[in-house]
C-alpha cells in the first residue's frame, strides 16, 4: 500500500539523498569485503602415490656391428644380400671370381696325392726290398767270412797260393760293405728312418699347400659369420675389390638398446635397473618396455650430457637401428606420500622453496622440504602437514600476512 505523499519526509523526496545512501552502502560493503581479503584458489596437501619421470629422445642402437670386408683382391660376380635383409650364419653375402682358386686347389690336391702315394710305396715296397737286401747281404757276409777262414787255413799250410788268400779277403771286404749298405737302407726305410721322414715331410708340405689353396678358395665366398640384418651395402656385381675394403655392415642379432643423452643434472637420479616406457616415432602405437643397463662413466664436456643405454628385452616388430625413440624413464616412485601442486611452490629449484599456506584466513609463508617430483605434483617431506591449504598458482598477488578468502579448486 503506497504511503500518502504527505507522510514521506521531504528530504527523502530529493534524488541526491538516495544517491548518497547508495554510495554509503557500497562503501560499507567494500570495507567489509576488503577486511576479509581477496579470494584466492587453494589446493590441499594430500597423500597419494607419486612417480618421478625423465623424458628424453634417443635412438635405437645395436651392441654388435660387423663390418664385412674382402680378404683377397678379386672380381665380384655376385652380391647375394641387400640392405635391410636378414641373413643367417653361413649365408652367402658376396661371391668373387674363383676359377684361379679352384685350379690351385686341384693342383695342390694332386701334389698331396702324389706325396701320399710315395709314402705308401715306401712303407709297403721299400721296406720289403730293404729287408730282403739285408737278408741277402747277411748271407753273403756269412759265406765270405767262412770262405776266408777256410782259405786262410790252407794258405798257412801252403796248400793254396797267396793270391787266393787275397781274393778271399777282397770278397770278405765286399760282403762287409754290402751288408753295411743293406743295413743302412733297411734303417732308412723303417718308420723312423730318414727316407720315411723325408717322405712324411713331403706329404705334410703337400697337405699344407692343399689347405692353403682351400683357404684361398673359401676367401672368394664371403659369408655371414652370425645372424643379423644388413644395415648398408657398398658393393655391386662387377666391382673389383681390394682386401680390407668394407663391403657391408651387419647388425648382429642380439639385445637391442636405446641410447639417450640426459642432462648431467639428472645424473643423481639415474641408476641401473630403472624401468622405462619407450615408443618409436615411426610406430607410436607400439610402445615397449626398456631398462637402464649402462650409464656412461663420464660427462660429455661440450654438451653437458651423459649417455644412458636402455636394454630392450622384447623389441617390437619393425624396430630398426638408428630409429628415433621417445623414452619416459621412471627414476623414482613412492606410495602414499604427502604431495602438493608444484605450481604452488615458490623458488622451486632453489635450496629454500616455500609456499603460502592459508591459516586462519591469512596467507602465511612456510618453508618446505621437497622430495621427488611427479607430473604436476611434488612430495613435501616437511613444512606443511596433511590437509593444509596452500595458495594455488604462484600467488604473486598475495603477500605473506595478508587476509585472504580461500576458494578450493
Amino acid at each position: 500500500m503506497r504511503a500518502p505523499e504527505g507522510m514521506i519526509p521531504i528530504f527523502l523526496r530529493r534524488p541526491e539523498v538516495w544517491l548518497a545512501v547508495a554510495m554509503l552502502a557500497g562503501g560499507v560493503l567494500f570495507a567489509v569485503v576488503r577486511a576479509r581479503g581477496p579470494a584466492v584458489r587453494v589446493a590441499l596437501v594430500e597423500r597419494g602415490d607419486l612417480e618421478q619421470h625423465v623424458v628424453a629422445s634417443g635412438r635405437v642402437w645395436v651392441a654388435s656391428r660387423v663390418q664385412i670386408a674382402a680378404q683377397a683382391p678379386g672380381l665380384v660376380v655376385r652380391v647375394a644380400a641387400a640392405s635391410g635383409q636378414h641373413v643367417e650364419a653361413g649365408d652367402l653375402l658376396v661371391q668373387q671370381e674363383d676359377a684361379e682358386a679352384l685350379a690351385g686347389v686341384a693342383q695342390a690336391k694332386a701334389g698331396e696325392e702324389q706325396a701320399r702315394a710315395r709314402m705308401s710305396l715306401l712303407r709297403r715296397v721299400g721296406a720289403t726290398v730293404a729287408n730282403e737286401s739285408l737278408r741277402e747281404a747277411d748271407t753273403n757276409w756269412e759265406h765270405a767270412l767262412g770262405e776266408f777262414g777256410r782259405v786262410q787255413k790252407l794258405a798257412s799250410s801252403g796248400s793254396v797260393a797267396p793270391f787266393e788268400l787275397d781274393d778271399a779277403r777282397r770278397s770278405l771286404d765286399l760282403a762287409r760293405a754290402q751288408r753295411a749298405a743293406a743295413t743302412a737302407q733297411q734303417q732308412s726305410s723303417a718308420p723312423a728312418g730318414a727316407d720315411s721322414r723325408i717322405a712324411l715331410s713331403a706329404l705334410t708340405l703337400a697337405q699344407a699347400q692343399l689347405g692353403a689353396a682351400r683357404v684361398r678358395l673359401a676367401q672368394t665366398r664371403i659369408v655371414a659369420q652370425q645372424p643379423g640384418v644388413v644395415l648398408s651395402r657398398s658393393v655391386e656385381q662387377g666391382d673389383v675389390v681390394a682386401p680390407a675394403r668394407t663391403l657391408m655392415v651387419l647388425a648382429a642379432d642380439g639385445d637391442t638398446f636405446v641410447v639417450i643423452q640426459l642432462d648431467e643434472r639428472n645424473l643423481a637420479s639415474i641408476a641401473l635397473g630403472q624401468s622405462a616406457r619407450a615408443v618409436a616415432d615411426a610406430y607410436p602405437d607400439r610402445p615397449f618396455d626398456a631398462q637402464v643397463s649402462y650409464v656412461a662413466p663420464s660427462v660429455d664436456p661440450q654438451r653437458g650430457s651423459i649417455e644412458v643405454r636402455l636394454r630392450v628385452p622384447k623389441a617390437p616388430l619393425g624396430l630398426r637401428p638408428e630409429m628415433t625413440v621417445s623414452v619416459d624413464l621412471t627414476v623414482a616412485s613412492k606410495l602414499q606420500v604427502l604431495t602438493l601442486p608444484t605450481e604452488s611452490v615458490h623458488a622451486l629449484s632453489s635450496p629454500s622453496p616455500w609456499v603460502l599456506a592459508v591459516e586462519h584466513d591469512r596467507a602465511v609463508r612456510r618453508e618446505v622440504t621437497l622430495g621427488i617430483r611427479g607430473s604436476g605434483r611434488a612430495e613435501v617431506a616437511a613444512g606443511v602437514g596433511e590437509g593444509a591449504r596452500v595458495v594455488a598458482g604462484d600467488g604473486q598477488a598475495v603477500t605473506p600476512g595478508q587476509r585472504v578468502r580461500a576458494e578450493h579448486d
